[in-house]
């Protein structure tokens, strides 16, 4: 009862930050929305397993993903703000970055939504945390796809050249 609660409360929190992008899926923001969701159901299901087991295999192997997750996220944020100079959210760069993790891959806040969601779905292997593991990925893979039809435009051949030159989400393989 309480993990719906948080769910819903959650939820309503990712409505209200996406509510304008949810009513256009010609936007990176509808998919991401999704993929927020489904990442925080399977937070909420696999968490009371969180820390059982802790020396099995899937267990370490989940927490490097989510230590992962913590330092590309981190990174990610820091290199849009520094060189970036977004007008308001870090998602509205002036400047195409492609210094540090963005020298490799296009997406690393998105590649660390997918360390997340796959170190989460690691804690508890069960067919529901595989059926959103999966749902996050897909959207998460849309969202990407959406954004650089975004930043195409926004960039034009800067962006073009750059995808040909980096990843979309893992150096040097996707």
């Amino acid at each position: 009862m309480v993990k719906s609660i948080f769910f819903v409360l959650g939820s309503l929190g990712f409505v209200l930050k996406e509510r304008k992008a949810l009513t256009n899926p010609r936007v990176h923001g509808f998919y991401r929305f999704f993929s927020f969701e489904a990442i925080f159901a399977l937070i909420l299901l696999n968490i009371d397993v969180w820390f059982d087991e802790p020396l099995a295999i899937l267990q370490i192997i989940s927490w490097v993903l989510l230590a992962a997750s913590v330092v590309m996220v981190v990174w990610g944020v820091y290199l849009l703000k520094k060189a970036g100079m977004p007008e308001g959210e870090i998602e509205n760069t002036t400047q195409l970055v492609t210094i540090g993790i963005y020298k490799y891959i296009r997406h690393p806040l998105y590649s660390s939504l997918l360390l997340l969601a796959w170190g989460v779905f690691l804690k508890h292997v069960s067919l529901p945390s595989g059926v959103l593991v999966s749902a996050a990925t897909i959207f998460l893979l849309a969202t990407a796809k959406v954004e650089e039809k975004e930043n195409l435009e926004k960039f034009g051949v800067e962006y073009e050249s750059y995808m040909k030159t980096t990843s979309m989400f893992i150096p040097f393989l996707f």
